[in-house]
Protein backbone atom coordinates (compact mmCIF):
# COMPACT_ATOMS: atom_id res chain seq x y z
CA UNK A 1 0.00 0.00 0.00
CA UNK A 2 2.77 2.88 0.66
CA UNK A 3 4.69 1.91 -2.80
CA UNK A 4 0.94 2.21 -4.45
CA UNK A 5 0.63 5.58 -2.75
CA UNK A 6 4.77 6.63 -2.87
CA UNK A 7 4.81 5.79 -6.77
CA UNK A 8 1.03 8.36 -7.05
CA UNK A 9 2.83 10.86 -5.72
CA UNK A 10 6.35 10.63 -7.87
CA UNK A 11 3.20 10.20 -10.65
CA UNK A 12 1.24 13.08 -10.17
CA UNK A 13 4.26 15.55 -8.88
CA UNK A 14 5.77 15.44 -12.33
CA UNK A 15 2.31 15.43 -14.41
CA UNK A 16 1.28 19.50 -14.26
CA UNK A 17 1.88 22.40 -15.96
CA UNK A 18 4.81 24.67 -14.52
CA UNK A 19 6.19 28.02 -14.69
CA UNK A 20 9.62 27.75 -16.93
CA UNK A 21 11.60 29.45 -14.33
CA UNK A 22 10.49 26.30 -11.78
CA UNK A 23 13.16 23.61 -14.09
CA UNK A 24 15.98 22.38 -13.30
CA UNK A 25 18.74 23.92 -14.70
CA UNK A 26 19.76 19.95 -15.89
CA UNK A 27 16.56 20.07 -17.37
CA UNK A 28 17.21 23.36 -19.47
CA UNK A 29 20.77 22.06 -20.32
CA UNK A 30 19.39 18.96 -21.71
CA UNK A 31 16.54 20.99 -23.95
CA UNK A 32 19.49 22.90 -25.20
CA UNK A 33 21.72 19.79 -26.37
CA UNK A 34 18.42 18.38 -28.58
CA UNK A 35 18.41 21.73 -30.30
CA UNK A 36 14.92 22.71 -28.88
CA UNK A 37 16.24 25.88 -26.93
CA UNK A 38 18.36 28.37 -27.72
CA UNK A 39 20.96 30.05 -24.89
CA UNK A 40 18.87 32.84 -23.62
CA UNK A 41 15.28 31.68 -24.90
CA UNK A 42 13.43 31.37 -22.08
CA UNK A 43 10.74 28.39 -21.58
CA UNK A 44 7.65 30.27 -20.56
CA UNK A 45 5.17 27.31 -20.09
CA UNK A 46 6.40 23.48 -19.59
CA UNK A 47 4.42 20.35 -19.40
CA UNK A 48 5.74 16.83 -18.96
CA UNK A 49 4.67 13.45 -17.52
CA UNK A 50 7.57 12.34 -16.61
CA UNK A 51 10.82 13.98 -14.97
CA UNK A 52 13.12 13.16 -17.31
CA UNK A 53 12.02 11.63 -20.57
CA UNK A 54 9.18 13.96 -22.16
CA UNK A 55 8.25 17.54 -21.80
CA UNK A 56 6.08 20.14 -23.95
CA UNK A 57 6.60 24.16 -23.70
CA UNK A 58 6.53 27.00 -25.41
CA UNK A 59 8.61 30.09 -25.88
CA UNK A 60 8.80 34.10 -26.43
CA UNK A 61 9.43 32.56 -30.09
CA UNK A 62 8.57 28.87 -30.22
CA UNK A 63 6.20 26.02 -29.59
CA UNK A 64 8.20 22.38 -28.82
CA UNK A 65 7.64 18.90 -27.61
CA UNK A 66 10.40 15.85 -26.92
CA UNK A 67 10.02 12.74 -26.00
CA UNK A 68 13.52 10.87 -25.28
CA UNK A 69 13.57 6.91 -25.24
CA UNK A 70 16.45 5.57 -23.33
CA UNK A 71 16.14 2.20 -24.17
CA UNK A 72 16.17 3.08 -27.79
CA UNK A 73 17.27 6.38 -28.77
CA UNK A 74 16.22 5.73 -32.29
CA UNK A 75 12.52 6.25 -31.14
CA UNK A 76 13.30 9.18 -29.51
CA UNK A 77 11.71 12.29 -31.21
CA UNK A 78 11.82 16.16 -30.66
CA UNK A 79 9.57 18.56 -32.66
CA UNK A 80 9.40 22.64 -32.96
CA UNK A 81 8.13 25.64 -34.87
CA UNK A 82 9.14 29.29 -34.70
CA UNK A 83 6.23 31.03 -34.54
CA UNK A 84 6.94 32.61 -37.91
CA UNK A 85 6.68 28.96 -39.19
CA UNK A 86 3.57 28.10 -37.92
CA UNK A 87 0.36 27.97 -40.39
CA UNK A 88 -2.29 26.79 -37.63
CA UNK A 89 -3.05 25.48 -34.38
CA UNK A 90 -5.81 23.61 -33.58
CA UNK A 91 -6.89 22.70 -29.55
CA UNK A 92 -7.97 19.29 -28.57
CA UNK A 93 -9.79 19.63 -24.75
CA UNK A 94 -10.86 16.52 -24.62
CA UNK A 95 -9.31 14.10 -27.13
CA UNK A 96 -10.49 10.73 -25.48
CA UNK A 97 -9.47 8.66 -22.73
CA UNK A 98 -6.23 7.08 -23.38
CA UNK A 99 -4.71 11.17 -24.59
CA UNK A 100 -4.04 14.25 -22.22
CA UNK A 101 -5.29 17.87 -23.79
CA UNK A 102 -3.34 18.92 -26.74
CA UNK A 103 -2.52 21.91 -29.86
CA UNK A 104 -1.85 20.28 -32.92
CA UNK A 105 0.54 22.82 -34.37
CA UNK A 106 0.64 22.75 -38.30
CA UNK A 107 4.37 24.05 -39.73
CA UNK A 108 3.77 26.57 -43.18
CA UNK A 109 6.09 23.09 -45.06
CA UNK A 110 2.06 20.76 -44.28
CA UNK A 111 3.90 18.71 -41.27
CA UNK A 112 2.55 18.39 -37.77
CA UNK A 113 3.00 17.66 -34.48
CA UNK A 114 1.57 17.56 -30.52
CA UNK A 115 1.99 20.06 -27.75
CA UNK A 116 0.45 17.94 -24.54
CA UNK A 117 -0.71 19.81 -21.57
CA UNK A 118 -2.59 18.03 -18.81
CA UNK A 119 -3.56 19.26 -15.33
CA UNK A 120 -6.51 21.23 -14.12
CA UNK A 121 -8.87 22.33 -17.01
CA UNK A 122 -8.27 26.16 -15.92
CA UNK A 123 -4.24 25.03 -16.40
CA UNK A 124 -4.69 23.62 -19.29
CA UNK A 125 -6.70 26.40 -20.71
CA UNK A 126 -4.35 29.03 -19.42
CA UNK A 127 -1.12 27.22 -21.32
CA UNK A 128 -3.31 26.83 -24.73
CA UNK A 129 -4.39 30.17 -24.53
CA UNK A 130 -1.28 31.88 -23.52
CA UNK A 131 0.30 29.86 -26.42
CA UNK A 132 -1.86 30.73 -28.99
CA UNK A 133 -1.71 34.31 -28.15
CA UNK A 134 2.41 34.34 -28.36
CA UNK A 135 1.88 32.71 -32.05
CA UNK A 136 -0.41 35.35 -33.23
CA UNK A 137 1.43 38.28 -31.62
CA UNK A 138 4.25 36.62 -33.70
CA UNK A 139 2.73 36.15 -36.90
CA UNK A 140 1.39 39.86 -36.67
CA UNK A 141 5.19 40.89 -35.85
CA UNK A 142 6.56 38.59 -39.00
CA UNK A 143 3.51 40.14 -41.09
CA UNK A 144 4.47 44.03 -40.08
CA UNK A 145 8.25 43.54 -40.83
CA UNK A 146 6.99 41.77 -44.55
CA UNK A 147 4.49 44.98 -44.99
CA UNK A 148 6.75 47.56 -44.22
CA UNK A 149 9.13 46.20 -46.73
CA UNK A 150 6.62 45.56 -49.08
CA UNK A 151 5.28 49.15 -48.86
CA UNK A 152 8.79 51.07 -48.53
CA UNK A 153 8.41 54.10 -51.08
CA UNK A 154 11.11 52.54 -53.13
CA UNK A 155 8.19 49.34 -53.60
CA UNK A 156 6.21 52.37 -54.93
CA UNK A 157 8.79 54.46 -57.44
CA UNK A 158 8.82 56.96 -55.13
CA UNK A 159 12.49 56.42 -53.68
CA UNK A 160 13.78 59.93 -55.57
CA UNK A 161 10.72 61.60 -53.47
CA UNK A 162 11.93 60.69 -49.86
CA UNK A 163 15.05 60.68 -50.54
Amino acid sequence: MKKLILLSLIFLSCNHITPGSTIPDKEIKRIEEIGLLDKGETIIRFYSESDDEAGNFFTEKRLASYWLDKHDPARSKASFAYYADIKAIDTFYNPGLTYCPYLKVTKKDGTTFKVCADGEKADVKAFFEEAMTRWKAGMLKHKSKDFSLARSPSCFGLKARYQ
